[in-house]
């Protein structure tokens, strides 16, 4: 099993990311978290804190040498805007400052303020903030490279922001430098321009906008998930791992919208025999099918709906007198779809990592890798006949 936990604030002193699970033997540098960090602040639209933010990450247990050790790896991601934040995010007595009592439409701030009966909306909103997302990017990462061990590699990239969209062929794992070039991580250059433009537009009238980004996953063998139990179907570990991201409001696998209002004729994937064994002639599925991996590219279309701090405040209600108000505006970005589609990269391969450890287990890479060749090798004597 591969599991993780992360703690701590947005404006704390750092996020805290403890996995379990991973074998030993993992090559793991702090210089690969941090480049993975960095991706996580791409992005046009992106507010002024991502110029802040240099994610100081220290590695406090679990690697040893460059390589993991079987025991829980534990990273320390820095705020390095605590020293502004130490009196009223302290942990001890201190000055709370203003109290935020006018919580924001499409936040967390009023029913976290409801359910945990607080009269502060800081109390929700610093742990609701999207920054938590930089903890699951260290566990992203670990993800990753287990995977690479075994030939599997994950890219995002990002389809629609606004009404601008890209409608083009998916890019593959050699196309990432060139997708993380674009400023809004896109590999069409005119879609690109059409998108940039459209962030522009919201700066300018202090509005902020939603998109759509897709997930990829390639160099996975069939047999991945189970349709067995309902808590191990491929597709539903992998729309949760992407609903769970801050701002997120629909998830597809393959072509599922499409295909839903069609023909049955028109929304599976024929399989035929081909010069190198089984294979299909489209990917409506997305890679999986019963909630198993089918060997066809895993495909995720993620929806992440617009911001929901603005600078042009909605309309509210102030919980300490029950009068009309204008929303609270925290410090916030005007898109953050890119970013988004980096996060969801990460949740992703945790989900394909967690079932990869499942079915291959190990102690070691080399037990884990020992075991994913046999299968492997068991495979391409059924698929190649």
């Amino acid at each position: 099993m591969l599991r993780f936990l992360t703690a701590g604030e947005s404006h704390g002193p750092g996020l805290v990311t403890i996995v379990e699970g991973l074998p030993a033997g993992l090559a793991v540098s702090a210089e690969g978290i941090s480049a993975e960090l960095a991706r996580r602040r791409l992005g046009f639209g992106r507010g002024k804190r991502m110029s802040l933010e240099k994610d100081q990450l220290e590695i406090l247990g679990g690697v040893r040498h460059g390589v993991t050790l079987g025991s829980p790896v534990a990273v320390l991601v820095r705020n390095t805007e605590w020293p502004k934040w130490e009196e009223i995010m302290s942990p001890g007595p201190g000055d709370p400052g203003k109290k935020i009592s006018r919580p924001r439409p499409g936040h967390a701030d009023l029913p976290g303020m409801l359910k945990y009966d607080t009269d502060d909306a800081r109390n929700i909103l610093e742990r609701a903030s999207a920054r938590e997302t930089a903890a699951r990017t260290v566990v992203g990462y670990l993800a990753k490279e287990l995977l690479g061990v075994v030939g599997a590699a994950v890219v995002s990239h990002v389809t629609a922001i606004g009404k601008a969209t890209y409608e083009g062929p998916p890019p593959g794992p050699e196309d990432l430098r060139e997708i993380d070039a674009s400023p809004v991580r896109c590999i069409d250059p005119e879609a690109t321009a059409a998108m940039v433009v459209l962030i522009e537009e919201a700066v300018a009238k202090k509005d902020t906008l939603g998109g759509v980004f897709e997930v990829l996953a390639f160099g996975v063998p069939p047999g991945i998930g189970s349709h067995v139990h309902h808590d191990r179907r491929l597709d539903g570990l992998i729309a949760g791992g992407l609903m769970s991201i801050p701002a997120i409001k629909g998830v597809e696998i393959g072509s599922g919208f499409e295909v839903a209002v069609g023909d049955g004729s028109a929304a599976h994937d024929e399989i035929v025999q081909g010069s190198e064994g089984l294979t299909r002639l489209s990917n409506r599925a997305g890679g999986i099918e019963g909630g198993i991996s089918n060997g066809q590219p895993i495909r995720a279309r993620v929806a992440m709906k617009p911001i929901s701090t603005l600078m042009r405040p909605l309309q509210t209600v102030d919980m300490d007198t029950g009068q009309p108000a204008q929303a609270v505006r925290e410090r916030s970005d005007v898109c953050a779809v890119p970013a988004a589609a980096v996060v969801g990269e990460q949740m992703v391969a945790i989900a394909l990592a967690g079932e990869y450890m499942r079915k291959f287990g190990g102690d070691t890479v080399e037990d884990f890798k020992g075991g994913f060749d046999s299968y492997l090798s068991r495979l391409q004597d059924r698929i190649s006949k």
